[in-house]
């Protein structure tokens, strides 16, 4: 098996990239998106809700400039109060 942590990923910038989030029922996703992206072009769409329907998933797409805006944009997602996790 490979380990994958031992590996850069390497990208060509500008180029499109999807982060998942996860959120409790009761907020929205799309709420989060804008609030972290504001004005920059993004799609948010609904990916899948929690056998128990207290968590959902959403997919958040975007174009990325660098390694240093793919990480910032995944840090401003994790850091947001509604964000249970970004994968």
């Amino acid at each position: 098996m490979i380990d994958l942590s031992q590996h850069k990923l390497e990208l060509e910038y500008p180029c499109d990239w999807c982060y998942k989030i996860v959120i409790k029922d009761q907020h929205n996703g799309n709420k989060i998106a804008k609030t972290v992206l504001q004005d920059r072009d993004h799609t948010v769409t609904k990916s899948k809700t929690s056998s128990s329907g207290k968590f959902k998933s959403y997919n958040i797409n975007t174009t990325v400039h660098s390694d240093e805006d793919r990480n910032n944009i995944h840090q401003l997602l994790k850091d947001h109060k509604q964000v249970q996790m970004v994968v």
